[in-house]
């Protein structure tokens, strides 16, 4: 594929990186010469301009690229990346990065965004994570269905410990994706039996998101699960 990615700092380069070591083509734009780090990403095709101009874009190739990155520090520049991308040279996918939580709302289909990255809020969920057992963390929301990841450690005074996943019933709309145990990814078939310290991976549609406290791998069966207006407390 092609990749035009704006914003060569270092989550701009990191990304190139990757990206070419998969076999990718890349080309960087950045409007800083201090971010003309091109040892470093030898590789990758870079431009010194305003990616917010039609005719860099252009010049970088996005008319014909598989996928556009808005990677810079300005969320701003983001958005205008990202509108441009997919009203002047309808790139197929255009993926932005959010610096500022609040502005979340704003990174949706209206401003060209397939999938909008909040780099904030994905460091927030991996402290939770880290510090979080028995308790259900927010990992990951889909931009375009909007389907959300729970991640759920299992305590060592779980109900569910020695059961079979298939006999654990699940709330409507969720679906238990995989058991992380041991570092290593685990199918969560019908004969997989829950174990201490497993991390849970959930995936929930939108629409089941209020019943989500219905899980019963955290209470015993005498805990009463919070109430929907409670959830909000717990996540």
């Amino acid at each position: 594929m092609k990749i035009v990615i704006a914003g060569a700092g270092s989550v701009g380069r990191s990304i190139s990186r990757e990206l070419i070591s998969h076999g990718h083509r890349v080309a960087l734009i950045d409007r800083s010469p201090e971010a003309m780090r091109i040892a470093s990403v030898p590789e990758a095709d870079w431009h010194l301009a305003d990616a917010g101009d039609i005719d860099v874009l252009t010049e970088a190739g996005v008319g014909d690229c598989d996928v556009m990155v808005a990677a810079t520090g300005d969320d701003k520049t983001n958005l205008v990346v990202s509108l441009l991308s997919k009203t002047e040279f309808g790139v197929p996918r255009v993926v932005a990065r959010i610096n500022n939580p609040k502005n979340e709302w704003l990174f949706d289909e209206a401003w060209g965004v397939d999938v909008s990255v909040s780099t904030p809020r994905i460091m927030t969920s991996l402290v939770e994570e880290a510090v979080s057992v028995g308790s259900l963390v927010p990992v990951f929301s889909f931009h375009q269905s909007g389907a959300l990841m729970h991640e759920l450690t299992l305590p060592d005074d779980s109900p569910v410990i020695g059961e079979l996943v298939s006999e654990i019933p699940l709330p409507p709309h969720t679906v238990l994706a995989a058991i992380l145990r041991e570092y290593r990814p685990i199918n969560p078939d019908g004969d997989e039996r829950f174990e201490r310290g497993d991390e849970l991976i959930f995936l929930t549609a939108k629409e089941g998101e209020g019943t989500l406290g219905e899980i019963p791998l955290i209470f015993s069966p005498e805990d009463d699960a919070p109430a929907p207006e409670e959830l909000d407390e717990l996540l």
